[in-house]
């Protein structure tokens, strides 16, 4: 993103990347609780919960967060081992789209239902996808039947810890869950639900987010 600051932290338009998708949580009904994983050397948390003290109730931190993506969720669903149920559902959102709703949280829930393995939310792919090798075309991918993931994704507390524990690389929960011989559900997301990356994708989530969802 090129900024002195984590990008979870800047600004887009009147609230930090962060607290768009704390407030969207906070907001929804269907979600008992939020918990948000920091790193414990985060130093930024504390004044932007410090400015949503009408969150206090609804979020609780836990400076937890490791090295990977994989690793932070992982040590946040031990850190919840004694609050919940192993059969409880666990929504893990990624703090880079801001553009969540609550309609979109409240689909995948009711998508996922009673699911036996779970589901995600996703996108089916659009573009023509092509396999590059240095800077050239080699082959174009047949894009039928592909998907692209976004979250939050849903799973069971103890199925998620299980999958997390086994696995060694993966850069989403459904990808840990797959390793276990498991498929989850492809729930239909939405393109403002879109990751926040470069630069260039911080205006665009401010023009999304300053219209009505």
């Amino acid at each position: 993103m090129g900024s002195a600051i984590p990008k979870q932290y800047l600004m887009l338009g009147a609230l930090p990347m962060l607290r768009h998708v704390l407030d969207t949580f906070a907001s929804a009904s269907v979600i008992a609780h939020t918990y948000l994983v920091v790193s414990p050397e985060d130093g930024y948390i504390d004044a932007l919960l410090a400015d949503a003290p009408e969150l206090s109730d609804r979020v609780t931190l836990l400076r937890v967060g490791g090295a990977t993506r994989h690793q932070s969720v992982l040590n946040g669903l031990h850190a919840l081992q004694d609050h919940v149920a192993g059969d409880d559902w666990m929504l893990v959102h990624d703090a880079a789209r801001p553009g969540l709703t609550v309609a979109l949280i409240e689909q995948l829930i009711a998508a996922v239902g009673a699911d036996p393995v779970g589901g995600l939310l996703a996108l089916p792919v659009a573009d023509t996808l092509k396999r590059g090798r240095d800077d050239r075309v080699e082959q174009t991918v047949e894009r039928a039947g592909l998907w692209a993931a976004q979250t939050p994704q849903m799973f069971r507390h103890a199925l998620l810890v299980q999958a997390l524990e086994q696995a060694r690389q993966v850069t989403d929960e459904a990808s840990a869950i797959e390793a276990l011989g498991l498929q989850p559900l492809l729930v239909q997301g939405s393109t403002r639900n879109f990751k926040v990356t470069l630069p260039d994708d911080a205006d665009l989530a401010t023009l999304i987010l300053n219209r009505t969802p």
